[in-house]
């Protein structure tokens, strides 16, 4: 293989699925998520441009699962140029008294503690002159987002620890701020917005890999 090797982490909706089908053109793509219809979609989406993806229908939350895709990239390809991470969990919006514990425990575990092993996991196939990208989306703080606001805050609070200590080493990090979407995500936040005012995915896609690519 002479593409260089790109890790999509929630490559099967929204902005992660544009990443991952733009990318393709100058990568091949290790397309991560639990939606395996969504995976199929993008595959067929990538070799209908020309590319190729290796499809891991894996659960990001799960250690031993995240240890042995990254050994199996390791073994097959010696490492990966970039790490594009775009999975999360959105709850529903309630007020902070309300907030369901399976909501909170599965937006820690998404959000926040699969971080915890995905990085520790990642940045070695990373190398030193590897890239990893990040996504913020600044809703910390705001009412009815206890769940999604305070666990993405967590995740890019971790990113930015990351992208301080390898300024200087790599691999790079980036944290970027996609412009609102019309996304599956939003759509639960919003429900009565005016999609068609909101980016597109695919050129949001477009318009972020320029700053990193």
């Amino acid at each position: 293989m002479t593409q260089p090797l790109a890790i999509i982490t929630g490559a099967s909706r929204g902005l992660g699925f544009a990443l991952a089908e733009a990318l393709s053109d100058t990568h091949h793509i290790v397309a991560v998520a639990r939606t395996v219809g969504g995976l199929e979609d993008l595959d067929d989406r990538i070799q209908a441009r020309g590319g190729a993806a290796t499809l891991a229908p894996m659960d990001i939350t799960k250690p031993d699962a995240m240890a042995q895709l990254c050994r199996s990239v390791y073994d097959r390809w010696g490492g990966a140029a970039l790490w594009v991470h775009t999975a999360i969990h959105a709850a529903p919006l309630t007020p902070a008294s309300h907030m369901d514990a399976k909501d909170w425990r599965k937006s820690l575990d998404t959000n926040i503690a699969a971080m915890g092993h995905l990085i520790p996991y990642i940045a070695p196939l990373l190398s030193t002159d590897g890239q990893a990208v990040f996504f913020d989306d600044p809703q910390g703080g705001q009412k009815f987002f206890g769940h999604y606001g305070t666990t993405k805050a967590a995740q890019i609070a971790l990113a930015q620890s990351w992208q301080a200590e390898t300024a200087n080493t790599g691999p790079k990090v980036h944290i970027l701020t996609p412009r609102p979407m019309a996304t599956a995500t939003r759509a639960r936040f919003y429900p009565g917005e005016d999609r068609d005012k909101l980016a597109s995915p695919r050129d949001e896609a477009q318009r972020l890999i320029a700053e990193f690519a």
